[in-house]
C-alpha cells in the first residue's frame, strides 16, 4: 500500500480521496474544520465538472438537489439585458450540499485527521495540497514567493428563501460594481463585487451588506429586492486572493490541486469545475501509472489549461468591474446587442 496524505477536506481532497483506488492506497485527509459548513453559495456545474462527478459516482444525486440554471443576461446597472446567455445543462449545487455528497463518496478506509496541519507529518508519503489558496503545502515546499495575492476585489454572496425571478436572473454590469442573481435549490443566489477596503481578513458581514445597500441603491429594482431580502446568517463576505502562476503544480513528493494551485477570481464561475477536475484526473492517473509519471502527466495535463482559465477570468473581472472605461464598455454591448437584433430580424424576414 502506498501512502497519500491529502492536506485540506474541501471540493477538490474530497474529491480525490473519492476516486483513488483504497486497494492501492492508503490515504489520509487532514481538515482543519470539524463539521460542513452551514453557508455555502451555489456552484455551477460545467460539463467537464459534471463528467468529474460522474467519475466519483454523485452525479445523479447532485442533479436532483440542484436547480437548472437555464439562461441568463448579461445586463447594465439598470437592468436592460445585452445578451442573454443560454446555460443548456447546467446545473447550481450549493457548495454544502457539494460538499455532503462528496464526504459520501469517500470510502471508508480513507483515514480522517481534524486538524490545522503546519508541518508535514514524517511518512507522509505523497502529499497532496487541496488546502486552498493559503495553501501550507504549496508555501512550505514552493516557498513564500508563491504566497497567495490579495486583490482590490471584495466577493459577497448569498442566498434568499424567496424564488428567483426569472425575469431578474443575470448579471448586472455597473460602474465598477457587479451583481449577479440566479436560481438556488429553495430559492435565489446571488452575489456582489466592487473594490473595497474592507478586509483583506475577517470582514464583518452585516457591515458588508451596509455597503452594499449602499452601492447598488441606485440600481435594477430587483438587486435591492433581494438586498432588502438578505440576512447576515445567510451571507459570506471575502477578499478575492489569487495564486501566482507556477511552472509545474508538481515538486518531489508534493503536489497541488483545486485553488491550492490556480486560484482564480470568480468570474467564469470555474473555480470549484476545475477543483473537481484535477482531482479525478490526478486519481486516474495515479491509479493506473507508477508515481513519476502519473505527477509528470497530471501538471502536463492540467497547469497550462488552468492558468489560462485563470488569465482569462482575470480579465473578464476588469470588464466586469470596469470604472472609468465603464461608458466605453455599455456603449459597445449596447451597440451589439442592437446589431444583434437587426441581424435576427433580417434573418427572420428571408425565411
Amino acid at each position: 500500500m502506498e501512502t497519500i496524505t491529502i492536506v485540506g477536506g474541501g471540493i477538490a481532497g474530497l474529491a480525490l480521496a473519492a476516486a483513488l483506488d483504497p486497494s492501492r492506497f492508503h490515504v489520509t485527509v487532514y481538515e482543519k474544520r470539524p463539521e460542513l459548513p452551514s453557508v455555502g453559495t451555489v456552484l455551477a456545474m460545467w460539463p467537464n465538472a459534471q463528467r468529474a462527478l460522474a467519475r466519483v459516482g454523485i452525479l445523479a444525486q447532485a442533479r436532483e438537489v440542484s436547480p437548472v440554471l437555464g439562461s441568463g443576461s448579461i445586463r447594465n446597472a439598470a437592468g436592460e439585458p445585452w445578451m442573454t446567455v443560454n446555460g443548456g445543462e447546467l446545473f447550481g449545487i450549493s457548495r454544502v450540499d457539494l460538499l455532503r455528497l462528496l464526504e459520501s463518496a469517500v470510502p471508508r478506509s480513507v483515514s480522517r485527521v481534524t486538524r490545522h496541519l503546519r508541518e508535514l507529518p514524517a511518512e507522509a508519503g505523497l502529499v497532496v495540497g487541496a488546502d486552498g489558496v493559503h495553501s501550507a503545502v504549496r508555501r512550505q515546499v514552493w516557498g513564500a514567493a508563491v504566497d497567495a495575492r490579495v486583490t482590490s476585489c471584495l466577493a459577497l454572496r448569498g442566498t434568499i428563501p424567496a424564488p428567483v425571478d426569472p425575469d431578474a436572473v443575470g448579471e448586472y454590469w455597473g460602474k465598477g460594481d457587479l451583481f449577479g442573481i440566479a436560481a438556488s435549490p429553495g430559492g435565489t443566489n446571488w452575489y456582489a463585487s466592487w473594490r473595497s477596503d474592507l478586509g483583506p481578513s475577517g470582514i464583518d458581514v452585516e457591515l458588508a451588506l451596509e455597503q452594499a445597500r449602499q452601492r447598488f441603491a441606485g440600481h435594477a429594482p430587483a438587486i435591492r429586492q433581494v438586498l432588502v431580502a438578505t440576512v447576515p446568517e445567510l451571507s459570506l463576505a471575502q477578499r478575492i486572493w489569487t495564486t501566482p502562476p507556477l511552472r509545474s503544480y508538481v515538486r518531489g513528493a508534493a503536489v497541488l490541486v483545486g485553488d491550492a494551485a490556480h486560484a482564480m477570481t470568480p468570474n467564469l464561475g470555474r473555480g470549484a469545475c476545475e477543483s473537481l477536475v484535477d482531482a479525478v484526473t490526478l486519481a486516474d492517473l495515479l491509479n493506473t501509472l507508477p508515481q513519476e509519471r502519473a505527477l509528470a502527466a497530471y501538471s502536463r495535463q492540467r497547469r497550462l489549461r488552468t492558468q489560462a482559465l485563470s488569465r482569462a477570468s482575470a480579465a473578464m473581472m476588469r470588464v466586469a468591474l470596469a470604472d472609468r472605461a465603464q461608458p466605453l464598455r455599455d456603449r459597445l454591448l449596447s451597440l451589439a446587442r442592437r446589431r444583434n437584433a437587426r441581424t435576427a430580424v433580417g434573418s427572420g424576414s428571408g425565411r
